[in-house]
C-alpha cells in the first residue's frame, strides 16, 4: 500500500523578500492500493509534477510524509527497486551516449540479476514492450519517439516494481502511438501486478487506463472518483474540468 499523508511543500516565490515562499503542494493526503491504477488528472501548474517527485522521493516534503509498506520513502532502501518512473521527456531520460543495452542494465544492476543472465534478460523486456531483440544496439537518435519511450518502460520495469509512476508519459507522442503505449502499460500492469500513479491532464488516456481519478486543482485534492462514475462528480471544478477535456 502506497499512502500519502498530510504533504505539503513550498518554493521560494522569486518576489522582494528572501525567504517568502508559494505553496505547491497543500496537506495532501490519499492511498493507492495494490494493483490499482491511480490517476491524477489536473490542469497545467496545479502541482502534479511536484506531487509525483515527492511521492517518488526525488524530493522531500516540508511536512507530512509518503509511506510504501508503512515505511518512509525518505528511506532509500524502502523505494530502490520498488518504486520506478516513465517521463514526459523520453529524449532526456535516457544518457545519449548509452546503448539501448546499456540504459536497461542501469536498473538490471539494482536488482543484481547474474551476468550470465543478464542479455536474456534484456532481450525478455525488450520483448515485452515489443521491441525486437537487436534494438539492444541502437542508440537514442536512433530510435523514434515511441520506440525511446518503450525502452523507458522496459529500463522502469527491469527492477519488477510493485508500483511505477508515469508523469505526463504518453502527452508528447502522436496520438497513434499513445494508443499503443496506453495499450502496452495496460498488458504489463496485468503482467506484473504492478500499481500505476498515472499523473496526467488527459482524460481520456486517465480513464482508458486507471481505476480512480485524482482531481487535482491548485495543490490540493479536489475530488477521488471511480471512472466508472465521472458523471456523478460532485464539486464544480471537477464538472468544468471534465466537460472542458470532453469537449477538447
Amino acid at each position: 500500500m502506497l499512502n500519502v499523508c498530510e504533504v505539503e511543500k513550498s518554493y521560494p516565490s522569486g518576489g522582494l523578500l528572501p525567504k517568502e515562499k508559494k505553496q505547491i503542494i497543500k496537506r495532501v493526503s490519499f492511498e493507492c492500493a495494490a494493483g490499482e491504477c491511480l490517476g491524477i488528472i489536473g490542469e497545467s501548474g496545479s502541482g502534479k509534477s511536484t506531487l509525483g517527485r515527492l511521492i517518488l522521493g526525488i524530493e522531500r516534503p516540508d511536512k507530512g510524509e509518503v509511506l510504501l509498506d508503512g515505511v518512509s520513502t525518505e528511506n532509500v532502501q524502502a523505494r530502490v527497486g520498488k518504486m520506478s518512473a516513465v517521463f514526459q521527456n523520453y529524449a532526456s531520460s535516457i544518457n545519449p551516449f548509452f546503448t539501448v543495452k546499456k540504459t536497461i542494465m542501469e536498473s538490471l544492476r539494482i536488482v543484481k540479476i547474474q551476468k550470465a543472465d543478464q542479455e536474456k534478460e534484456i532481450e525478455k523486456l525488450l520483448h515485452q514492450v515489443g521491441l525486437p531483440a537487436f534494438y539492444k544496439h541502437k542508440y537514442p537518435h536512433e530510435l523514434s519517439g515511441g520506440e525511446a519511450q518503450r525502452v523507458c518502460i522496459a529500463r522502469a520495469i527491469a527492477t519488477k516494481p510493485k508500483y511505477l509512476l508515469l508523469d505526463e508519459a504518453v502527452s508528447s507522442l502522436d496520438i497513434s502511438v499513445q494508443l499503443q503505449i496506453l495499450t502496452l502499460l495496460k498488458e504489463l500492469r496485468s503482467a506484473y501486478d504492478m500499481s500505476y500513479i498515472f499523473i496526467t491532464h488527459d482524460l481520456q488516456a486517465a480513464t482508458y487506463l486507471c481505476d480512480r481519478l485524482m482531481i487535482f486543482k491548485e495543490g490540493q485534492v479536489e475530488e477521488v472518483v471511480s471512472v466508472n462514475n465521472l458523471k456523478n462528480v460532485k464539486s464544480s471544478y471537477a464538472k468544468a474540468l471534465l466537460n472542458k477535456t470532453i469537449s477538447l
